[in-house]
């Protein structure tokens, strides 16, 4: 019996067809549903007079839009409030289950998944954003889609893909005090760059991964798709079946112990054959920022912004120049010395409770630099409530922090959360192109004592050095 991999095991137990072209007929088990790329869908399944396979197999929340303060008015006219009108009006159409936004059942829609239970190991799951990438750290096929596959999913419960090769990430060693899974994914983008993984179902591996929570987990296969991967998967194990236990959607019973059962043979074979395979020793890391317009412009914040004139690549001068132009930085600055005007704490990348605690441990007891303004923004209400009960809110308020309720906020500028024009901005989120955050806004990538960290400092700093609590 040939010896085969996490993600040929969980795409062969999903095929429906195979064609001649090399593609198939995909069955996708969950489909998450958000305000942004479902109104096409909808309208093609009304226009086509189509109704839903499964409709219990769909959960609909609005989480780019929605805004995250004065959470108890209504939604002011305009592009937002359509939006998620739009939402609502679709779900109750065709018996989706929607999660409003003032249930304590809201939040981000790659954060409530895995809350839920709604994200299972061995699934497929999709969901009109790039970022469905972050699923994968159950086991699972996750990846984002566009509109028109949103409404073959809804009609037909199915996707016709072409299967990618893999790539097995290698991670070695073990953090140090102060690194964060977030510079793991941030120096491997750096290493392989951002179209490293395009073509290729990305595998991480190796003794670093059992002592990753599953929201480090959640945050590593979140950037797979910064390296240019559509698929980021862990096996699953002992901490994934902790984590889905008890889960409101998870299965119960006998069913439970057949799920257990089926989620412990999914891990790859011994022997099993890669087409790629990348290692990274992640006791040697250092804690990373990003200096330029893409996640792969990054280094350690011990180090300085480079100098493209030593780049040989004449394409990726040009890019390195053009990068340095938007974000206003000169070659040989100290990334430590860069001031910042704004922080963001938050974002399917970093917006869940273990980030909230790490960046709460940084600024306990310390106050915003004078110059620097922060909002702190929950993944989920779930997670806000936990925060609260844990009072890390209140370390966040008295450190001069705005702490608001769940949403995806300033990392999609979608609503009044963004950058202005020539801010410079400390960000957890994921993405850092130019006007990501806000038109002419400039975004630092890093994890969420990092953002702490430099909220109290005015300027990027490393978090292992910051001066000690009054």
């Amino acid at each position: 019996m040939t010896a085969s991999t996490l993600y040929d095991k969980v795409w062969d137990q999903h095929v429906v067809k195979q064609y001649d072209d090399g593609t198939a007929l995909l069955y996708i088990d969950r489909h998450l549903v958000q305000e942004v790329s479902s109104p096409q869908a909808f309208a093609g399944l009304v226009a086509e007079g189509r109704t839903l396979r499964r409709p219990s197999a769909h959960i609909a929340v609005a989480d780019h839009a929605v805004p995250t303060r004065m959470r108890h008015l209504p939604l002011p006219d305009g592009l937002a409030s359509r939006q998620v009108s739009r939402l609502e009006d679709n779900c109750k159409r065709f018996g989706i289950h929607y999660i409003p936004m003032r249930d304590d059942r809201h939040g981000i829609v790659h954060v409530i998944g895995p809350e839920l239970g709604f994200t299972l190991p061995g699934a497929t799951l999709v969901c009109g954003d790039s970022h469905t990438s972050t699923h994968g750290a159950f086991g699972a096929i996750a990846f984002g889609i566009g509109a028109s596959e949103c409404e073959s999913v809804f009609a037909t419960q199915a996707l016709r893909q072409r299967k990618q090769k893999t790539m097995r990430v290698i991670l070695n060693g073990a953090l140090t005090p102060g690194v964060a899974v977030k510079d793991i994914i941030l120096a491997l983008i750096a290493k392989i760059g951002t179209n490293g993984g395009v073509g290729y179902a990305i595998e991480y591996a190796g003794p670093a991964i059992a002592t990753l929570s599953m929201e480090a987990r959640m945050t590593l296969c979140n950037m797979s798709i910064e390296a240019g991967s559509r698929v980021g998967m862990v096996a699953p194990d002992d901490t994934t079946i902790a984590y889905v236990r008890g889960r409101p959607l998870a299965p119960t019973g006998a069913d439970w112990d057949a799920a257990v059962a089926h989620w412990r043979s999914l891990p790859t074979d011994p022997g099993a054959r890669f087409d790629r395979e990348v290692g990274l020793d992640v006791s040697a890391l250092t804690p990373h920022v990003s200096w330029g317009t893409n996640p792969g412009e990054t280094a350690p914040v011990s180090e300085t912004v480079p100098d493209p004139a030593a780049e040989p690549d004449p394409v990726r001068r040009d890019k390195m120049e053009r990068s340095l132009r938007y974000m206003d930085l000169k070659p040989g600055t100290p990334l430590n010395s860069i001031a910042i005007d704004r922080v963001f704490i938050g974002s399917c990348t970093n917006g869940r409770i273990e980030d909230l605690r790490l960046a709460a441990k940084a600024v306990a007891g310390r106050k915003v630099a004078s110059t620097v303004s922060g909002i702190v923004v929950p993944g989920s209400a779930a997670v806000r409530l936990q925060a609260e009960a844990e009072g890390l809110n209140r370390i966040f308020l008295d450190a001069g922090f705005e702490w608001r309720d769940s949403g995806c906020s300033m990392c999609v500028a979608m609503n009044d959360d963004r950058l202005e024009p020539g801010e410079r901005c400390a960000s957890t989120s994921n993405r850092n192109f130019e006007g990501r955050q806000g038109r002419g806004g400039r975004t630092h990538l890093m994890s969420p004592a990092m953002a702490a960290a430099a909220a109290i400092a005015g300027h990027l700093i490393d978090v292992r050095t910051l001066d000690p609590a009054p």
